[in-house]
């Protein structure tokens, strides 16, 4: 199988980036699946080394993606010498510092020097700049590459999408139409088709409002709005999107487990039930965009930096699931381009050989 090169962004320097990026290379499996290559600071990766005594981990200094070892860990400095890192605090100079790490990588990644990229947790407020002026990484990429995003969140065979993300939640009810709702169920069924190997998805959708509204009385958007785009998708697209189900009926009693994903109309709806039944080891990919980034489901726990506590499971997870979406769309783009030739059968005895 291809050895293929990993992106990492470093995140925000005050965080828990360089702790879960740590951590996560010093598993020996990373170097034999892939080949590391973190966007950051070979000054900073030592000072956090210094400081969680992970003095073990050797990194090679490389200009780009371009020219990383494949038998090593591979960093790119992005950042002056003089950087300052000050743990657990929301500073300039940390959010200038991520998305320097972040502009790289993405330029790597346009020009394929690197062929996934996993990005480490930024803090949304230092990061703002005229450069940066958008609520994630998510909505960045999306300019930068073009394409049609959506959050899904994966655990193994349980996933969740949004069809609103990073909105305040007043907003959602306005944002919640026909049309973006078609957009974000082809999305997220061509995801689970290309990228993740799933013949013919079946997908939950949930309603907007408590108990799916109850047949109209607790609000008008499940009729007038969410089942009108299931019957679309259902008749025109041949999606099989059922629902609008109640959000707190399909998990609580796990009526999930019976679908390849589900569709929530607003991130706490999704996000709240997943992080709860994940078990710190969930990954969030950005569907719907034509280059591969994952992360993990976490900020930047300023909270505990420094304190060598911070679960890297779901970094850990993050990079396997990018390099296993990478090899499956690789696989379903050499499927289609080279379908099964057609058998004359008529040419064969009557048993087919």
């Amino acid at each position: 199988m291809e050895k293929i090169k990993v992106g990492i962004t470093q995140g925000d320097i005050n965080g828990i980036g360089y702790e879960i990026i740590l951590k996560s290379m010093a598993d020996p499996r990373i170097t034999e699946i892939c080949t590391p290559v973190i966007y950051g600071s070979s000054k900073v990766a030592a000072y956090h080394r210094k400081a969680l005594d992970f003095q073990n981990i050797s990194m090679s200094n490389v200009r780009s993606g371009d020219e990383a070892n494949p038998k090593r860990i591979n960093i790119v400095n992005c950042l002056h010498d003089d950087i300052r890192v000050e743990l657990g605090k929301v500073t300039e100079i940390s959010g200038d510092a991520a998305l320097k790490a972040i502009e790289k990588a993405a330029s790597d990644l346009k020009k394929n020097a690197i062929q996934v990229l996993v990005t480490a947790p930024i803090n949304k407020k230092a990061i703002q700049c005229e450069k940066f002026d958008f609520p994630g990484h998510t909505e960045y990429l999306a300019q930068y590459f073009g394409g049609d995003p959506m959050m899904l969140f994966v655990k193994d065979n349980f996933k969740i999408g949004v069809v609103t993300g990073h909105i305040p939640l007043k907003y959602v009810p306005g944002a919640i139409t026909k049309e973006r709702i078609i957009n974000k169920i082809n999305t997220l069924n061509q995801s689970l088709k290309i990228d993740f190997n799933i013949g013919k998805p079946k997908i939950a959708v949930l309603g907007l409002n408590p108990h799916a509204s109850d047949n109209g009385l607790l609000g008008v958007e499940e009729n007038e709005i969410i089942l009108p785009a299931l019957e679309y998708v259902c008749n025109n697209n041949d999606i099989m999107a059922l629902g609008p189900y109640p959000a707190d009926g399909i998990f609580s009693c796990k009526n999930y487990k019976h679908f390849d994903a589900i569709l929530a109309m607003y991130h706490d709806q999704g996000l709240i039930p997943f992080k709860s039944l994940e078990c710190k080891s969930g990954v969030n990919f950005t569907a719907g965009l034509p280059i591969i980034r994952t992360s993990p489901d976490h900020g930047t726990a300023f909270e505990i930096v420094g304190q060598n506590v911070a679960n890297h499971e779901s970094f850990l997870a993050a990079i396997y699931l990018a390099v296993d979406i990478y090899n499956n769309r690789k696989e379903f783009k050499e499927l289609t381009s080279n379908p099964l030739q057609r058998v004359d059968l008529s040419t064969m005895g009557n048993d087919g050989e």
